[in-house]
Formats: C-alpha cells, sequence, structure tokens
C-alpha cells in the first residue's frame, strides 16, 4: 500500500461518490419578492445594467427587489432615478443615514432624524442600519456606540410614526465571535477575512448585542424591525422563534443563510412552518442573477439530500463552511408566505403593484 502524499487542507475537494435524485428549480412556485439585496458596497455601484438585472430577475420569478443601499440627499435621488423612476413596480429603495458626518458632532442622533425624515419625504421607503452600528462606531467622547443608546431614539420612532421598516443587520454568524483556533468552523472564510473577525477586548460578545437590540425593539413597539440574516441567529432558530414570540414588531429574513438553513433541515422546515408571515425572502448576493435564487428554491422547496449550498462552493469548499446542504420541502403555504406575503405585508405599495 503506498504511502500517503501530505495534502493541505486547502487543497482538499473531495467529490462525493453519492448517487442522488436531483431537481432543479428553474422558477419559484410562487412570485419572489426580494427584501434584501444591493446596489452599491464601498462606494463602488455593483448593479449599473438595470435592465440586464430585471432580465435575470424576470428569468428567476422575482417580481421586486428592495435596494438597500440608498443613502440620502444626491445619493438617495441618484438610486431612485436609477432604480424605481423606470421601474417602479420592480424596486423599492431604503435609505441610509451618513453616520461617519453625524457622529463627529454631539448632537448625532438629532442630525440623523432630520436626515432619515428628509430622505423618506423625498421617496425612500425604509431604512438600512448596519452592523457597525453597536459593533464598531464610536460616540464623539470615543464610546462604542450601542443601538439602546437614547440619542437614536429620533431614528427608531421615525420610523414608527412614518410606518417604515427598519432592516437592520446587528451581527454576524456566531463563529465570528469565538477563537479564532481549531475548533471554528469558520477557520477559512476568517483567514481569508480577517476583518470579520469580531472577538477580543474591547469587542461585544454576539448575545451582547443581541440583547441591546432587544432592549430597542422594546422601547419602539411601533417600529417595525426586519432582523437580517434570520437576526443574526441563524445557527439558533429556537432562539429565534423567542425573539418573534417576544416582539411582534419583528420580521426576519433569510439572505444570505441559505447554508445555515440547509444544514439543519428539519428544524428548518419546522421553523418556517411556524412563523409564516414572520420570515421574509432576501439573496443579498449582488448582481442578483438567476443561478444564485435557484440555489435558494431548490433549498426551500425540494428534499434533495447533500449539495453544494453556493454555485462557487465546489471551487471554494471553505466559502462559509465545509458542509452540504439539503432541501426543506417547504408546504406551499409557507413558500408563499416567505416569497412575497411577508414582504408585502411589510411593503404595500409592491402587493398592489409588482404583483398585480
Amino acid at each position: 500500500m503506498a504511502e500517503s502524499p501530505s495534502l493541505p487542507l486547502s487543497a482538499f475537494h473531495p467529490r462525493s461518490m453519492l448517487r442522488l435524485p436531483q431537481h432543479r428549480v428553474e422558477r419559484p412556485r410562487f412570485p419572489v419578492i426580494d427584501i434584501h439585496n444591493h446596489s452599491q458596497w464601498g462606494g463602488s455601484w455593483q448593479v449599473t445594467d438595470i435592465p440586464a438585472l430585471v432580465a435575470e430577475m424576470d428569468a428567476a420569478g422575482v417580481a421586486a427587489m428592495v435596494d438597500l443601499d440608498g443613502g440620502s440627499g444626491e445619493r438617495l435621488a441618484m438610486h431612485l432615478e436609477r432604480f424605481r423612476a423606470p421601474y417602479p413596480d420592480r424596486f423599492v429603495v431604503f435609505a441610509t443615514v451618513d453616520w461617519d458626518h453625524a457622529l463627529a458632532h454631539d448632537d448625532f442622533g438629532d442630525r440623523m432624524t432630520q436626515e432619515l425624515r428628509l430622505a423618506l419625504g423625498d421617496g425612500a421607503e425604509g431604512l438600512k442600519v448596519w452592523k457597525d452600528v453597536g459593533l464598531t462606531r464610536r460616540t464623539p467622547d470615543g464610546q462604542r456606540l450601542a443601538l439602546s443608546d437614547p440619542r437614536l431614539d429620533g431614528l427608531w420612532a421615525t420610523c414608527g410614526e412614518r410606518d417604515v421598516p427598519i432592516m437592520i443587520h446587528v451581527a454576524d454568524p456566531m463563529a465570528f465571535f469565538e477563537p479564532l483556533d481549531e475548533t471554528n468552523e469558520r477557520y477559512e472564510e476568517l483567514v481569508g477575512h480577517p476583518d470579520w473577525h469580531f472577538y477580543g477586548p474591547g469587542l461585544p460578545s454576539h448575545a451582547d448585542l443581541i440583547a441591546d437590540w432587544e432592549a430597542v425593539m422594546s422601547r419602539h413597539p411601533a417600529t417595525r424591525f426586519i432582523g437580517a440574516h434570520l437576526a443574526s441567529c441563524s445557527e439558533d432558530l429556537v432562539r429565534v422563534s423567542g425573539l418573534l414570540t417576544r416582539h411582534p414588531n419583528l420580521t426576519v429574513d433569510i439572505a444570505a443563510r441559505t447554508a445555515e438553513l440547509g444544514r439543519q433541515p428539519y428544524t428548518a422546515h419546522d421553523f418556517l412552518e411556524a412563523h409564516r408571515g414572520r420570515v421574509a425572502f432576501g439573496l443579498d448576493d449582488w448582481p442578483a442573477s438567476r443561478e444564485d435564487y435557484r440555489t435558494v428554491y431548490r433549498m426551500l422547496e425540494t428534499r434533495d439530500e447533500y449539495f453544494d449550498y453556493s454555485p462557487g462552493q465546489a471551487r471554494h469548499p471553505g466559502l462559509q463552511g465545509r458542509w452540504q446542504i439539503y432541501g426543506l420541502g417547504l408546504s406551499d403555504a409557507a413558500l408563499a408566505a416567505l416569497y412575497h406575503e411577508t414582504a408585502v405585508a411589510l411593503l404595500p405599495r409592491l402587493g398592489r403593484q409588482a404583483l398585480a
């Protein structure tokens, strides 16, 4: 018997010998509203050919999409002109506020609240808040800015008064808050992206971030929150169920959590069936492509076993973790709620137009 060669894990790309039934889901069983996607990242446009994007949406059965990168002022005007003006039935634009500028001033809360009010008046239909708020943002005196800081209450209250939702990304996968050692299941991903690792002195824990956000939702029961990425707790759906039970003003989305849902098919199936109307569809992959959507549809609609959670996973086996996923086989009622009914409850204009 020949001696086994030395092989680094990074070069190990095994091919499964399983021979299983395969199902390709070209189009979803019901029209889809993608409530979580992007057009800009790091200041650069990720989507420039809007007719081509709409063609991909048509091919994938996506009736409408939310652009979370609207900003405010001139930036918001540009987003509205590029997306909503030519395709009013297909796009909704959320505002973001200029945290860098506001946090240079002691009255940052009042400044951001005024900025948000102007953005909503200009046509934004929601607010996007990213994870840096609560995690790494600092107040003018150098303290970490917590989501529950009372100086931010104007933002949350304004969205409640105007009845527009807040898409909030509170934390990241739980492994991102754990030591980067041989037990960390996202080791390869974090080695490739060390700026995604939030473990160490001066950084809050994952549990601290969620608890702080809960305080905000309790204080603002009239404000509707969308917890991005299954409320940043996709590894613990029992915990997500608890959040939904305690906070009637909370909805969650499944954006960028195909890998997590698909590796716990029984629990994920029961969760999505039990919480119809409280979970919305999101892709969070830009520029959105029909193949990316089809992978998610396959996970949600079929009972296929042991398949890649991303079209690029075969080339990058440690993309989000070294595992395969399984289909959930959801009921038609759960699929209809997930694909568009939950989004329409949050953004009624889409129900009147995109699904007409």
